[in-house]
């Protein structure tokens, strides 16, 4: 599946996304890993098709920041550009659940080597080899920052970690969920219609969420809110959540212990 990423006039990330695209062994790493999270956890995916939303999301978001003049830490720290910033933000999100292949916990950790041995062919031709340096080590530093309480220590890195949070809606709950799991995560991804982003009004972003049912808190207070509580870009970021309807939707009928 292609990451479909709208690329606009950035050849650096447009040859990024050839090579994501074009990388079978990337492909099979993000299958091992959605075997680990949902055949045999039961938790919501973690494959392709989410890494594909995180891309786009973060992708977005940094766009969002760059338009409102918020300066990408890859320039102010190593005289790179935006357009050097898009390619560590989509290269991060591409790989930070790779570590999933291993193991679900301290799965950050393990995405690093992983990381390590995948980044340099993805980067080859972009990039001279003391800039493919300086990429990669902002990428590794996004992969092991968006666990929740990670530091993060640049503007990337927290784009990084709020986009995972956004895949939130219920397709990505679908196939534990069509399994009969029950837990939180299926159920409260369930309750989740839909995500969107743009400019907000009184900060640079704003996040949108439509609920089907008021399970869907789980989602927003104990995932998102954390992991932008923790990231470096919650002061430029405004969240509205709201149950869409006069009545909820039922998401489980019946529930033992």
């Amino acid at each position: 599946m292609p990451l479909n990423l709208p690329t606009r006039h950035n050849g650096k990330l447009r040859a990024l996304a050839e090579a994501i695209d074009a990388d079978p062994e990337l492909a099979q790493w993000w299958k091992c890993a959605n075997v680990n999270a949902v055949d045999r956890q039961g938790m919501t995916d973690h494959g392709e098709v989410h890494v594909r939303i995180v891309c786009n999301a973060a992708l977005k978001l940094l766009r969002l920041l760059i338009e409102a003049d918020v300066q990408m830490s890859i320039e102010a720290n190593h005289g790179m550009t935006n357009d050097d910033a898009e390619v560590v933000v989509v290269a991060a999100s591409a790989l930070h659940d790779v570590g999933i292949a291993v193991h679900r916990s301290n799965h950050e950790q393990y995405s690093l080597p992983l990381a390590i041995s995948i980044l340099p062919r993805l980067l080859r031709g972009i990039y001279a080899p003391a800039e493919s340096v300086t990429i990669e080590a902002e990428v590794l530093h996004a992969i092991v920052a968006h666990h929740w309480d990670e530091t993060c220590l640049t503007i990337e890195s927290g784009v990084v970690k709020v986009a995972d949070a956004l895949d939130m809606t219920h397709g990505r709950s679908r196939i534990p969920y069509e399994m009969g799991e029950t837990s939180i995560h299926t159920i409260s991804a369930a309750a989740i219609d839909a995500v969107h982003l743009g400019k907000g009004k009184e900060k640079p972003i704003r996040i949108e969420i439509e609920m089907s049912n008021s399970a869907g808190v789980f989602q927003v207070d104990e995932l998102l809110k954390r992991k932008l509580r923790n990231s470096s870009i919650a002061p430029y970021v405004e969240v509205v959540a709201e149950i869409e309807g006069e009545t909820e939707k039922r998401l489980l009928e019946f529930y033992t212990l």
